[in-house]
């Protein structure tokens, strides 16, 4: 690689060097809050370090760094950061060795980094492998409790099963195209000498060849049909990783598929668009009715996430700078809702219980009024309720639909979202009723670094709804480079 492409990978350099560290400071000595803050170093070095990386610098082939990658490395390198400081005080009470769960988050978001700057399939699988490796060990971390091992292993098996249809897709792919690049296969698909002609046998290749390709991301994002893994393994995981793998996971993932989505120019066959269309629709309608059904608040919001990963099939089906803006903007709004989210659930529970029955918050308003208030505006966003980043995110998504005549989805969104006030308006009711907590965790004291996140994403909830031309301002000069 020549000094520029070293230079424009410098994120990724500071975070596989932060990881060096930690590991090299654990072979020498043990020391939970040494390793944290070369972790905490490590995050705030390489998003400061993406304010000095060129322009649209392709790396090797396999990656290119441009504003759109630029935009999503800052939110993700955000939210794992997050997760990062709400972990310090939950890991507190955990006994047995810490600083490792450190050095894997890092390595997360390594692997989510790569996705976001990939542009070919033997980046993608690096990193999709990098960042699935590292979250089945953090699923299972708090190895003490059953369920979290248990969290671990219901995520590794369909992950294991979406990697064999990602790699026998690749390959389909690329024994008929020469070429594992979505640029150059976009160009096989549309100018390619027989690539496209009916019927023909490479069609039906090349066909499903992109079919089990969509079929692995769809696992990856929990999309109906593939989401029945999600409620288990966020129940079972501990909740500081639950909020990575519903933001960073779930970012890096969308992030590299609308790349792909543009790059192999899919909206151009009708066949992928109105799969993706009943794909989007059940997601929506069928995970909120799923989390209706729900008592376990973890479970409401692991196929809650189905449904909103169905609302950004809207924005990547119509394609072009203004689902780019949309899916962004709305990705930057739930990932800050979700944080806010889970970090409630964190700062309530422990190592040896966690805050997930929809009792467990009975009386909450009396008992942590500043929390339930943190937990009130986190619902209403994801709700979709005025003032409120979730809701501007949802009118956006919804215009995008409307101008592209997206009916089908539009009407979808507006179903789904009408079911989610129920479930969303569930939790907040049951804080202002009588009742008690089984478990002491819910009177621990709030650590700064967990403090200073509630308060952060709850600003940006708010202010995000109130004020959010500036955040629209710099997707519109970032993301439509894409």
């Amino acid at each position: 690689m020549s000094a520029l492409e070293t230079f424009a990978l410098l994120p990724e350099i500071i975070i596989a060097a932060a990881v060096v560290l930690i590991l090299i400071g654990i072979a020498v000595r043990r020391g939970y809050l040494v390793s944290f803050i070369v972790a905490l170093l490590g995050f705030a070095c390489a998003f400061g370090s993406l304010f000095s990386l060129p322009d649209s610098t392709p790396v090797g082939g396999l990656l290119v760094v441009d504003s759109y990658a630029r935009f999503f490395l800052g939110v993700i390198l955000a939210a794992n950061f997050s997760v990062l400081l709400l972990s310090l005080g939950y890991l507190r009470g955990y006994r047995e060795n810490r600083e490792e769960f450190f050095v894997l988050l890092l390595l997360e978001s390594l692997g989510a980094m790569v996705l976001v700057e990939s542009t070919s399939f033997a980046s993608f699988f690096l990193g999709l492998e990098l960042l699935s490796v590292s979250l089945y060990a953090l699923l299972a971390y708090v190895r003490t409790r059953r369920v979290s091992i248990e969290s671990g292993l219901k995520y590794f098996v369909p992950a294991a099963v979406s990697s064999a249809f990602l790699l026998f897709g690749m390959a389909l792919l690329y024994g008929e195209t020469g070429t594992m690049e979505f640029g150059k296969i976009g160009a096989a698909l549309t100018t390619g000498a027989g690539v496209i002609t009916p019927g023909s046998a490479t069609t039906i290749i090349m066909t499903t060849g992109l079919v089990m390709v969509i079929i692995a991301i769809g696992f990856k994002l929990a999309l109906v049909p593939f989401h029945m893994w999600a409620a288990d393994v966020y129940q079972g995981s501990s909740a500081p990783v639950t909020a990575s793998i519903a933001t960073v996971s779930k970012i890096a993932v969308f992030a590299l598929f609308f790349r792909f989505f543009a790059g192999v120019d899919l909206a151009a066959s009708p066949v992928v668009a109105w799969v993706l269309t009943i794909v989007a629709v059940l997601s929506m309608l069928g995970g909120s009715w799923l989390a209706l059904r729900q008592s376990n608040v973890k479970r409401m919001l692991a196929y809650s996430s189905t449904a909103h990963l169905g609302y950004l099939m809207l924005p990547l089906l119509v394609g072009g700078a203004a689902g780019a803006e949309a899916s962004a903007f709305y990705l930057v709004a739930y990932s800050a809702t979700t944080l806010g989210l889970f970090g409630v659930i964190t700062v309530l529970s422990g190592v040896d219980g966690e805050a997930e029955q929809l009792a467990d918050y009975a009386g909450l308003s009396r008992k942590r009024p500043l929390i339930s208030l943190v937990l009130v505006v986190m619902l209403l966003s994801i709700a979709g309720i005025p003032l409120t980043a979730g809701f501007m995110g949802k009118l956006y998504l919804l215009g995008v639909g409307v101008g592209a005549a997206r009916w089908l989805l539009a009407a979808a969104l507006v179903a789904s979202s009408a079911i989610g006030l129920f479930y969303y308006l569930r939790l907040i009711a049951v804080q202002f009723t009588r009742g008690g907590v089984p478990f002491p965790a819910m009177d621990a004291r709030v650590t700064a670094s967990a403090g200073i996140i509630l308060v952060a994403v709850t600003a940006l909830v708010i202010g995000l709804g109130v004020f959010p031309s500036p955040l629209l301002g710099l997707i519109a000069r970032l993301v439509p480079a894409l």
